[in-house]
């Protein structure tokens, strides 16, 4: 999930019953092709992603750092380091769950585009004419908000995940809303581009008027399923844990603190603009359907790719199209993907049109550019192998 400083963290801090844990020196467990030895059997032949995930660990203060790498030929290699839960000392699960954070942006904007082609939603519509009187305020008017500008940052709406407190508790999607809507407007709609969560908030809610569903039904039934995403899923009303294997996410409140386990919390926060489970692997089957027209039709998949710049959150060279971020690789080419913070997981990664996709998350949410640049890095490492 991404906040004030975007592309990375929420302004909300999470925090955690568990006791602290001090994080000391992590010895980095090494999965590769999944079988399981100490870094030094490796040591000869890892590769370049094994190097670099063995690095977020050591040199970054990550408790653990997992990768799925897909190859042209849609062959995937799974890595990790360093420990999955640092009371136990247990390893990282292969390809475990984690927290996806505003990935999960673009499997509504998917629902949303797929609405558009079935004439149910217009791209130019105002967000009035789905949810009429609702949207309020200091210069927002939802009479000038079109539903494309929700999905690609341009509406000017203030980001309700910078105006949360810390109670740690089920949010209802309308008070979300109503906590955005206290604050005045970042710009008018249509002249300029701001990250802001609130923007997903209310395109979760027009599919729910649109559909008679729940968001999480729509994007189970229109995404996950005929995709065959056996590891994704956005959790249900009071599900504050994670339901497979996973490694524990941490949190520390300043740079001198110690890490917390805030695994198990209530995601609602999040929802539409970033409460979902997956694997990084289910992220690259996802991104690279998406990318093969096997989620939208040619004209909506277009309107989708469709950028505007967005480097000031998701770094130089970064576009914005409609719920997903286009990325220069340095091998040469696009990355086409989201990436994702929330309390306790970082992730990044993306794929290509030529079939090469690349997920990369680690135990922690990210607070410094430079941390989010090198995870970026890594991913990018992981796409141009």
């Amino acid at each position: 999930m991404h906040g004030q400083t975007q592309q990375g963290r929420w302004r909300r801090r999470a925090l955690s019953a568990t006791a602290a844990l001090a994080i000391g020196v992590i010895t980095p467990g090494v999965l590769t092709a999944g079988v399981l030895a100490a870094p030094q059997a490796f040591a000869a032949r890892q590769d370049s992603v094994q190097r670099s995930l063995n690095a977020l660990v050591r040199d970054d203060g990550s408790p653990a750092a997992l990768a799925s790498v897909q190859d042209r030929g849609g062959r995937t290699r799974t890595y990790t380091a360093g420990v999955g839960d640092l009371a136990t000392g247990a390893p990282v699960p292969v390809d475990g769950q984690v927290r996806i954070g505003s990935n999960t942006k673009t499997f509504v904007a998917v629902v949303v585009l797929q609405l558009v082609a079935e004439r149910k939603v217009d791209l130019d519509a105002f967000v009035d004419t789905y949810l009429p009187g609702l949207v309020r305020g200091d210069g927002i008017d939802g009479r000038r908000i079109t539903v494309r500008e929700l999905l690609q940052h341009t509406s000017g709406l203030p980001n309700y995940s910078d105006h949360l407190g810390d109670d740690i508790r089920y949010y209802d999607p309308r008070e979300l809303l109503a906590t955005a809507l206290q604050h005045p407007a970042d710009f008018p709609p249509g002249e300029g581009w701001k990250y802001s969560n609130t923007n997903y908030v209310l395109a979760g809610l027009i599919v729910q008027k649109v559909t008679r569903h729940s968001l999480a039904e729509e994007i189970d039934r229109r995404v996950v399923k005929p995709v065959g995403l056996r590891h994704t899923y956005f959790p249900a009303p009071g599900d504050a844990g994670i339901r497979e294997p996973h490694p524990h996410g941490y949190d520390r409140e300043s740079a001198d603190a110690p890490l917390r386990d805030i695994t198990e919390i209530d995601p609602s926060w999040g929802w539409a603009a970033g409460q979902m489970v997956s694997t990084g692997s289910d992220l690259n089957r996802f991104f690279s359907a998406l990318l093969t027209g096997r989620l939208l039709p040619p004209a909506q998949l277009a309107q989708m790719r469709t950028t505007v710049p967005a480097e000031a959150t998701f770094g130089p060279g970064a576009r914005y199209g409609l719920g997903l971020v286009s990325r220069p690789l340095p091998c040469g080419g696009l990355s086409w993907g989201h990436g994702g913070s929330f309390p306790g997981y970082e992730t990044r990664g993306g794929a290509t049109d030529d079939g090469r996709a690349a997920n990369v998350a680690v135990t922690r949410q990210l607070t410094g550019e430079a941390d989010r640049r090198e995870l970026e890095r890594v991913a990018d490492t992981a796409l141009c192998r």
